[in-house]
Formats: structure tokens, C-alpha cells, sequence
């Protein structure tokens, strides 16, 4: 499995012959400097962990430009369906949504989830966190999440191999948060921290996150490149 972080909590998945974006904010992004179309090249499957501006980022022109499937939670599937969206899989917490090579169950995550038109904030639905399980690995992308002791029930249901760590603090875990759920709940064999260095309000590296775990298989990226886990 191969994958490639492209700032903030965008992520691209390679495995058995499909390509996955995970939140895939790229345009926007202060951080990201590449190409959007080589960044979404190939791309058969977007995945959505909640509906916020810097999560739902291109997936509209993506998916109108691949045919990628777009798997959210209802209520952003359908407002992104309204957007133009043409292939939508819809699902909730405790949902599993199984596609050809890969599986993708939604966990509960504590954050909010909406967009703002003139105005006014519209809810999308849950926020959530991502098991995507393919190839033999699985991955737990956390989405935008405070720790949380349920999350001791995902480790024991799904066993993830990969965290994928929102670190940046004021709207998900700091460092510490962030280390004590690695730490407390579960047995990742590679932790990679995310959600930090985009805005000026949020953590600008992962330095304190990597005090704090000290002795811990922690890898952190370059944007862009790719890493296989």
C-alpha cells in the first residue's frame, strides 16, 4: 500500500489497482504546491471524513473530471450530489461500504460538520473518522477528532496498522491529546501525524507531537512524496 500526504488531511491511497483521495483539499491549501490533476491522477474512489471547506476541498471538479465515486455520510453525499457530483455511496457511523479491493467503515469522530452559503452554516451530516482496509493493512484516518474513549472499541474492533493523526490543536488534539490516544488505545505499527502547519491558528510542525512520542514508530512526510506502510 502506498501513500502520499498532500498537507492538512489530504491523503492519497494506492492499493490493488485503485487510487483513494481522502479529503483531498488541494487548491485551497497553503501548503499543498502541486498539481491538483497529478495529485487525483487516476483516482477511482474519494473519501470523506466531513464536510468542512478544507476537507471537501476539489472533490467536486475531481470527481467530475476522474467519475470517482465519492463515499460520505448522507447528508454530504447528498448536498455534494446536488453540487454534481454523479457517483455517490452513502453511509453513517457503524457503516461499512465494501468496494472492489477495498473496505471503508465510518467511526465516530468529535468535531462538527457543515459549510457556510451567504452566510449561514448548513450541517452536512457527522463528522467521522475513516478503517480503510485493503491489501492486507488497515488504515485508521481519524478525521478531525478530540481523543475520546471509545476509541479503545475501534482498535479492538478493526486493529489498525496506520493512524493517520489530526496534531494541530484548536479544532482537533494537540501533541499531548494526540500522543495519550496513540499511546492509551492503540497498537499502530506506523503513526503518521496530520492537520498541522496549514493555518497560522494551528500547530506549524510536529515537533511537540513527536516529543511526546518519543520511542513511537512516528513518520512524518514530505508533501508530496509518496511512502509505502
Amino acid at each position: 500500500m502506498k501513500l502520499t500526504w498532500y498537507g492538512h488531511s489530504a491523503f492519497r491511497i494506492e492499493t490493488g489497482g485503485k487510487t483513494l483521495l481522502i479529503d483531498p483539499f488541494l487548491s485551497g491549501s497553503p501548503t499543498f504546491t502541486g498539481s491538483v490533476e497529478d495529485a487525483s491522477a487516476g483516482c477511482t474512489h474519494i473519501l470523506l471524513s466531513h464536510g468542512h471547506d478544507d476537507h471537501v476541498g476539489d472533490t467536486v471538479e475531481i470527481a467530475g473530471r476522474t467519475g470517482a465515486t465519492l463515499i460520505a455520510t448522507f447528508e454530504l453525499g447528498v448536498y455534494l450530489k446536488e453540487k454534481g457530483v454523479a457517483n455517490v455511496e452513502l453511509c453513517n457511523p457503524g457503516g461499512t461500504i465494501t468496494q472492489d479491493g477495498f473496505d471503508v467503515t465510518f467511526t465516530k469522530a468529535f468535531h462538527s460538520s457543515s459549510t457556510v452559503v451567504d452566510g449561514k452554516a448548513i450541517y452536512l451530516g457527522a463528522a467521522c473518522g475513516l478503517i480503510i482496509r485493503a491489501g492486507g493493512k488497515t488504515v485508521y484516518h481519524m478525521g478531525d477528532t478530540e481523543i475520546f474513549g471509545d476509541m479503545a472499541l475501534v482498535q479492538e474492533l478493526f486493529e489498525p496498522d496506520v493512524g493517520l493523526v489530526p496534531i494541530g490543536d484548536r479544532f482537533t488534539m494537540g501533541a499531548k491529546q494526540a500522543s495519550i490516544a496513540c499511546k492509551r488505545y492503540f497498537k499502530f505499527k506506523t503513526i503518521v501525524p496530520m492537520h498541522y502547519g496549514t493555518f497560522p491558528i494551528i500547530e506549524q510542525d510536529a515537533s511537540k507531537f513527536l516529543a511526546e512520542m518519543n520511542g513511537y514508530n512516528v513518520f512524518v512526510p514530505e508533501i508530496g512524496a509518496a511512502f509505502d506502510v
